[in-house]
């Protein structure tokens, strides 16, 4: 096996028996990214030189015993983590040059554990999007078959890791960031309870919506890295003080008595017949492992599409409204006036996607609007997220499809924008309940592309999500496959 196959905790294990260095790992992966980015695009910037430093780093910190989970290891973050020193883009031209002066607060924790950033990842245009289509610096592929998208807006991330260009990556999920594009390249991404892990430092699209959360090749790595990255930050007001349990603690409990819930309006016409075979393949195997299964209702999910590019939207209209042409990003030289500058300004630094979002959210916000749109919206939120702690209230987790087709083709779907918004139909509700959920691979299609799972949890009970993602993980195959090409 490559170095570059290796988990991180297969990493952990052989950096810390000293059967490899920091820098020996660093260099496989520059190789890797090098041989391999021209065909998936995952990266926007590389961080060769940077990375060499800090695996040197790394091999000194082992070499004194100074050794945390994360100390030589490859982790790679999308474009939207403020990173000190290092171009943060956001996929965007308005930011195309904007250099970090500081480090977001989960970059800060991996640096204190003295992990390798190898670079900065590809996105939706400030993680506006299902496909990774919708970047300034061309789509990313997916490395399962080149024609396909990654999903999105962290498609990048989950790109990187699939095709072995870092071990694991950082990720955002606003309404299926994280988990739809790790359903799509057979990869584990896990969106963490709101208030979970800190999004200071993190370019806001919607901040009620928006979430950090870790993509790997297997559960035991996400339980690894979450743990880095969890607990309370002072410097983000949504960040919660409550205790962060330990995670690899509880892995391998068994799962006797436990119970999944299978929410009705996940199961109907329009589910892909592979997605569904794959999906009801799972539900079996958990039974074999001894949980029970309990059929639920979420009653106000078919509201949850047009609730989320309400809320999200607005939010966005009103977070992107700083960038101006005055104080950071892409100012025009052609501009008359003050007014014009502004407007010049956006019309060439925002992409067409981003545009789209702004004018509708700022249409939900107008005067004489904002009470049939966006109050509105905020109502029905609540009702969905009452549904899931009704449904908490019978069950353990609830299992789902995390989209409703595999990974489809690149510009299948780009110009008709609510075919694009439905690929996260089953993934926007957690977002709006506030809760956590998971993706691990549990099966492939006819033509060879990934399925994945969803895992949904209480919130702040990631734990339980991991372990029950875990047991299946160990009773299958499915992670262990990977893509050549």
């Amino acid at each position: 096996m490559t170095i570059y196959d290796l988990t991180l905790a297969e990493l952990r294990t052989k950096l810390d028996n000293r059967e490899l260095s920091a820098v020996e790992v660093a260099e496989a992966y520059r190789a890797r990214i090098a041989a391999t980015d021209q065909d998936v695009n995952a990266y926007i910037t590389v961080c060769d030189e940077s990375a060499m430093a800090e695996a040197k780093l790394a091999d000194q910190a082992l070499a004194a015993g100074e050794i945390a989970p994360l100390t030589g290891l490859p982790i790679a973050a999308k474009d939207i983590f403020n990173t000190a020193g290092l171009k943060t883009t956001c996929a965007s031209r308005i930011l195309e040059n904007y250099i970090a002066p500081y480090d977001a607060t989960v970059i800060a924790r991996i640096k204190e554990q003295k992990a390798v950033i190898t670079g900065k990842l590809n996105m939706d245009e400030f993680a506006m999007g299902s496909s990774n289509e919708n970047s300034a610096f061309g789509a990313t592929r997916n490395p399962w078959n080149l024609n396909h998208v990654p999903g999105g807006s962290s498609g990048g991330s989950a790109a990187c890791v699939a095709s072995r260009q870092a071990a694991a990556a950082l990720g955002t999920d606003t309404g299926g960031s994280i988990r739809q594009p790790a359903s799509h390249c057979g990869v584990v991404g896990l969106k963490p309870t709101y208030g979970r892990v800190s999004r200071y430092g993190v370019i806001a699209y919607a901040s009620s919506l928006d979430q950090v959360g870790p993509i790997t090749r297997d559960v035991r790595d996400s339980a690894l890295l979450l743990q880095a990255i969890a607990g309370h930050d002072p410097a983000d007001s949504t960040s919660i003080d409550t205790p962060v349990p330990d995670y690899q603690a509880t892995l391998t409990q068994e799962l006797t008595g436990l119970k999944v819930g299978l929410p009705a309006e996940y199961f109907i016409d329009g589910l892909d017949e592979d997605v569904r075979r794959a999906v009801e393949q799972a539900v079996a195997t958990y039974k074999e492992l001894g949980a029970e299964i309990v059929e639920v209702s979420l009653p106000h999910t078919s509201y949850a599409v047009a609730c989320y590019y309400l809320i999200a939207t607005a939010e966005a209209s009103s977070n992107l409204a700083r960038y101006d042409g005055v104080r950071y990003g892409v100012r025009t030289d052609q501009a008359e006036n003050l007014i014009d500058m502004y407007m010049q300004s956006r019309a060439a630094g925002f992409g067409a996607e981003v545009k789209r979002r702004i004018m509708l959210g700022t249409y939900a916000l107008s005067s004489g609007y904002y009470d049939a749109y966006y109050l509105k919206a905020q109502k029905v939120r609540t009702m969905i997220r009452q549904d899931f702690l009704d449904a908490f209230a019978k069950v353990d987790v609830l299992l789902t499809p995390v989209a409703p087709t595999p990974a489809f083709t690149i510009g299948e779907k780009t110009n008709d924008p609510l075919q694009m918004y439905l690929s996260d139909i089953y993934t926007i509700p957690v977002n709006l309940a506030g809760t956590c959920a998971m993706s691990l691979p549990c099966g492939f299609s006819a033509a060879g592309l990934p399925i994945g799972l969803q895992l949904i949890g209480k919130p702040f009970e990631e734990a339980t999500i991991l372990r029950t993602a875990h047991a299946f993980e160990q009773a299958t195959e499915w992670h262990k496959r990977k893509p050549e090409f």
